[in-house]
């Protein structure tokens, strides 16, 4: 508890905390994270979410609709760390959350959308990479259990995929200045399960820790900006960030 102590001493002054979400955070809610012991990637090739490779390869969009059927990541629920980031935001402490994931659960818990930046996308959504056609990824999954292995765009038999950010796509314009924005505004940052590993994502913490801010670190394991941190949690979200919000609020 101590190092709750401090970093709620830390944050205790601040009115406008920026928090920063990874795969880490949603663990609980038992959706893996991606470089972990059990992470994503031991059991997935990362080449297969390479936006060039799902492109020409049928195979590929095959393998990856099976997966996000069975996955279930689309029926999780929040978990304690989630709720408690909206007890953070009801407080008038937060002026948002900027995440890596893709599971929409910091809405699901009660984040309302214009408190929430989605750097990498969403899965619940899915795009037609020919005409633009944006539909509810249920609506996808449902024709996969139907039997089309690889379903195309209803309007135009474009490509679908899931309007997820892929290895060698751009981050969305619009999210990448909304969480600049908040970054330049924010008065300390709470970074929650994340390596602080990916880039470009990670300099958005980066950037508030660079203007002098408080930084505080929730992560199982070390991260890639623990020389940073004003003080570093070691410990499970669904633990640590509820007694942080408790402290504060």
């Amino acid at each position: 508890m101590e190092g709750i102590a401090a970093a709620a001493g830390l944050l205790r002054p601040c009115r406008r905390i920026l928090v920063f979400t990874g795969a880490g955070i949603s663990t609980e809610s038992g959706i893996p994270d991606f470089r972990g012991p059990e992470g994503l990637w031991t059991r997935m090739d990362p080449a297969d979410f390479t936006l060039e490779r799902y492109l020409r390869s049928r195979t590929t969009r095959r393998r990856s609709w099976r997966m996000r059927m069975n996955a279930g990541a689309l029926d999780a629920s929040p978990n304690a760390a989630h709720r408690a980031l909206v007890g953070l935001w009801a407080s008038g402490r937060m002026i948002g959350c900027v995440t890596q994931n893709i599971d929409g659960l910091h809405q699901k818990a009660g984040l309302p959308e214009e408190a929430v930046v989605e750097l990498h996308g969403n899965a619940h959504t899915t795009v037609c990479l020919g005409c633009g056609d944006r539909r509810p990824t249920a609506e996808a999954l449902r024709r996969v259990e139907d039997g089309e292995d690889d379903p195309s765009c209803l309007l135009c038999g474009g490509i679908l995929k899931t309007a997820v950010i892929y290895f060698g796509e751009m981050l969305p314009p619009a999210a990448t200045a909304a969480a600049f924005d908040m970054a330049e505004e924010a008065d300390a940052v709470l970074s929650v399960g994340s390596t602080l590993s990916v880039f470009p994502a990670a300099y958005v913490p980066h950037r508030v820790a660079q203007r002098g801010r408080p930084f505080v670190i929730v992560n199982q394991g070390p991260t890639d900006f623990d020389h940073l941190a004003s003080v570093r949690l070691d410990a499970p979200a669904g633990t640590a960030v509820p007694a942080l919000v408790s402290a504060l609020t």
